[in-house]
């Protein structure tokens, strides 16, 4: 499992002109399902990034999570994050989960951060979206189970 964090000010993604998910401060997870990943990874994942101290304290240090400020969270399904582009000039997907594989551990994901009490909007799974966002630092973290 791969995701692109970005803590925001705002965020929001739209599908056919009409807003499907929306936050103010937070973070945006871009989050790629890869082929072997479980319901296990899927908890560990939840837990970091619950947990990701990526908000400034009073001193001006990232010392603060999504709970400490109050922040929510927009989850984008975003199976290009698996991507390989070691070869050739067009990126390979075979390391991606299955469609049907993804959406499960994908939705299990939302549910997993949701029971932790964080405020969570969604994208459209397997939609063309359009992701608006601004990024608050910039603080931009890319994150993957494999490396854990």
């Amino acid at each position: 499992m791969r995701a692109c964090v970005q803590r925001v000010s705002e965020a929001r993604v739209t599908v056919h002109g009409e807003i499907v998910g929306e936050i103010g401060r937070g973070v945006l997870v871009l989050i790629g399902i890869a082929a072997g990943d479980t319901d296990a990874v899927v908890r560990n994942m939840a837990e970091k990034l619950g947990g990701l101290r990526i908000f400034e304290d009073g001193d001006g240090k990232m010392n603060l999570d999504l709970a400490d400020v109050g922040g929510a969270m927009l989850v984008v399904s975003q199976f290009t994050l698996l991507g390989d582009c070691r070869k050739g000039r067009r990126p390979s997907f075979i390391g991606a989960a299955p469609p049907e594989l993804a959406e499960r551990l994908y939705e299990r994901f939302v549910a997993e951060v949701r029971a932790k009490a964080i405020s969570v909007a969604t994208g459209k799974f397997r939609a063309n979206m359009q992701v608006a966002l601004i990024n608050d630092g910039p603080v931009t973290l890319l994150l993957d189970t494999a490396d854990w």
